[in-house]
C-alpha cells in the first residue's frame, strides 16, 4: 500500500524539528537592528487608565467591577518587574514567553455594559491601560464569526488573545509557531486562574472563522492572527452561570501543497489551520461525553507503579497565595543540582491534573482546554527523593507513576536540551506529547494550535505550582526531537510538544 502523505502541520513538524546533524546549519545571526517591539501602539484612540483600580478597595458597584477587571488583566499579562540592560530595559510579564518576546497581544471586546461601552480595546501591558480604537458595537460579528458559540450568548464581555509572528520569528524562526502558541498557552493558564481571582469565569473558543475575527479586530492578517477568543462570564451575574460547551472545532487536513521554502513555513502553516466554514453554517458545541475515557493511554505490562495521590496545595484565604505566586513568578536560569522530593512533585503534579481537587479554596474544577485526552505526559526522574531514577509515563486518571525505564538520564537530558544545563540539573523533566497523526484525524491540521495550547496551559500551572512551593521551574521549547523518544523509551508516535524542568534554584 503507498504511504499516506503526511498533512502540511506533520510536515510542519517534521521541517522544524531539531536534528543534531543539522541543527547548526538552522542556526542564523539575529539582526538587532530589526529586533520587534512587544508592545503595540496605537497613534488614535482613548486610553482608560487601570491602574488606579489596583490600590483600592472600593464601595461603588462600578469601582468594583473595574477593580475586578484590572486585576484579572494585570494577573494575566501585566508588566511584574523591569530588568535594566546596556541596551533598553527588558520587561517582563506575568506570563513567561520564550526569550522574553512575547508575540501574544489581548484584545478586549465589549457589548456594551454599564461600566464599559461598546467597542474594541487593546490591553496595553507597558501602562496597564485599555486602549479603545473602536467605539461601535461589534458583538452580532463576533457571534456570527464564532459560529454562534454558547458563551457569547449571555455574556457581555469577551477577550481575544493574538499573536504578532515577527516578534518571535525574529528569533526562531519557521520553528517560532510552536512558541507562540506555547506561550499563549501560558497566557490561557493565567487567564483561567485570575479568572477565579476577581469572579470572572473563561469561556474558551478556538473554533472561530479566523479571517472574520481578523477583519474585526482590524487586523492586518499578514502580521498578526487571532488564535483564541474567550467569553469572560461574570459570575456575580446569576445568568451569566452557563454550561461548559466544546471549545474547539476542526479545520481540514491539507496534503496536496507546494514545496515551501524555509522562511515561509510559519505563515504557509497559520493559513492551512484557518476555518474557513461557512459562518451561517450552524455548529454543534455540544459536549460529547463518550469521547473522554475514564482510562489512561498508556498501561505498561509489568511495570512499576506508584501513585501520586497526594494533599493537595493550599493557596491561602481568598487565593492570596495564588496571586502572589502568579506576580512573582519568574523562568527559573539554573538550579542547583539538589534533589526535590516526591511528596513536592506529587503536589504540583496534583495541582496541575487535578484542578477539580481545588473547588474548597475557589479554583474552577473544570477549566476549558480545548481536549486534553490528546496530551501524554512523562517524567524523566533525575534527582528525586523518594523516587527512582528514569522515564515514568504519569496516568493522571490513575493518579500514578508508571515506570518504564530505570537510569540516571542527566548527561543524555543535558544533549536532548541542545546542552542546556537546565536538564542536567533539573531534578525532574516533564514532557509533554501527542500523537500528532490522531488528533489531525480528529481536529484537522488545526489541532497543532489546539496541541500546544493546552501544553502551555498545563506548564504554566506547573510552572505557578513550582513558585509556590520554593521551586525552579523552566519552560524549555528547543529539544532534539526525534532523539528525546529514542533515548527515553517514549513512544515513537508521540511527538514531543513542550519540555518544563523543575529542580533546586541556584
Amino acid at each position: 500500500m503507498p504511504e499516506l502523505k503526511l498533512s502540511i502541520a506533520e510536515h510542519y513538524h517534521e521541517r522544524t524539528k531539531y536534528d543534531p546533524e543539522t541543527l547548526a546549519s538552522k542556526n542564523h545571526q539575529l539582526d538587532w537592528d530589526k529586533q520587534p517591539i512587544p508592545f503595540k501602539e496605537y497613534k488614535i484612540g482613548t486610553a482608560i487608565d487601570l491602574k488606579p483600580y489596583l490600590k483600592a478597595s472600593p464601595n461603588k458597584p462600578e469601582s468594583q467591577w473595574w477593580q475586578r477587571l484590572s486585576r484579572l488583566l494585570f494577573c494575566s499579562y501585566g508588566l511584574t518587574a523591569r530588568v535594566p540592560t546596556m541596551d533598553k530595559p527588558l520587561y517582563l510579564r506575568a506570563a513567561p514567553s520564550a526569550g522574553g518576546l512575547y508575540p501574544a497581544e489581548i484584545y478586549l471586546i465589549s457589548r456594551g455594559t454599564g461600566f464599559l461601552r461598546a467597542g474594541l480595546y487593546n490591553y496595553q501591558p507597558q501602562t496597564h491601560s485599555l486602549m479603545r480604537f473602536w467605539d461601535d458595537s461589534v458583538w452580532p460579528a463576533l457571534q456570527q464569526a464564532c459560529f454562534q458559540h454558547p458563551s457569547l450568548e449571555k455574556t457581555d464581555i469577551a477577550l481575544a488573545t493574538t499573536a504578532i509572528f515577527y516578534r518571535s520569528a525574529w528569533r526562531y524562526l519557521d520553528r517560532a509557531y510552536r512558541r507562540i502558541f506555547l506561550d499563549t498557552g501560558h497566557l490561557l493558564g493565567n487567564i483561567e486562574l485570575a479568572g477565579s481571582l476577581t469572579g470572572f469565569r473563561p469561556y474558551l473558543t478556538g473554533g472561530f472563522h479566523d479571517q472574520q475575527v481578523n477583519n474585526l479586530l482590524y487586523l492586518d492578517s499578514q502580521q498578526e492572527g487571532t488564535l483564541t477568543v474567550i467569553a469572560l462570564a461574570d459570575l456575580d451575574d446569576p445568568n451569566q452561570n452557563l454550561m461548559p460547551v466544546k471549545t474547539a472545532l476542526a479545520s481540514g487536513t491539507q496534503t496536496e501543497y507546494p514545496k515551501i521554502p524555509d522562511g515561509n513555513l510559519l505563515a504557509y502553516l497559520h493559513t492551512a489551520t484557518e476555518i474557513k466554514t461557512d459562518i451561517s453554517v450552524p455548529q454543534n458545541w455540544e459536549l460529547n461525553p463518550n469521547e473522554t475515557s475514564d482510562q489512561d493511554k498508556y498501561n505498561f505490562p509489568f511495570c512499576t507503579k506508584i501513585s501520586s495521590v497526594t494533599p493537595s496545595i493550599t493557596w491561602g484565604k481568598d487565593l492570596e497565595g495564588l496571586e502572589n505566586t502568579i506576580l512573582r513568578r519568574r523562568s527559573t536560569r539554573s538550579y542547583s543540582g539538589g534533589d526535590i522530593t516526591i511528596e513536592e512533585l506529587k503536589a504540583l503534579l496534583d495541582f496541575t491534573y487535578q484542578p477539580h481537587h481545588y473547588i474548597d479554596q475557589g479554583l474552577d474544577g473544570k477549566p476549558d482546554y480545548f481536549d486534553l485526552n490528546l496530551i501524554e505526559t512523562f517524567i524523566v526522574v533525575s534527582g528525586v527523593r523518594g523516587l527512582e531514577e528514569g522515564c515514568y509515563y504519569y496516568a493522571p486518571k490513575a493518579q500514578e507513576f508508571r515506570q518504564i525505564r530505570f537510569k540516571n538520564f542527566r548527561r543524555e537530558l543535558h544533549y536532548l536540551c541542545l546542552g542546556q544545563e537546565l536538564g542536567r540539573d533539573a531534578g525532574a523533566v516533564v514532557f509533554h506529547t501527542a500523537d500528532l497523526k490522531k488528533a489531525v484525524a480528529k481536529y484537522g491540521d488545526r489541532v497543532y494550535r489546539y496541541l500546544h495550547l493546552d501544553a502551555g496551559h498545563l506548564g504554566q500551572r506547573l510552572n505557578l505550582g513550582a513558585i509556590h512551593l520554593g521551586l525552579g521551574v523552566s519552560g524549555i521549547g528547543g529539544f532534539f526531537d526525534d532523539q528525546v523518544n529514542d533515548v527515553l523509551g517514549i513512544p515513537a508516535d508521540e511527538a514531543v510538544i513542550y519540555i518544563t524542568t523543575l529542580g533546586r534554584p541556584r
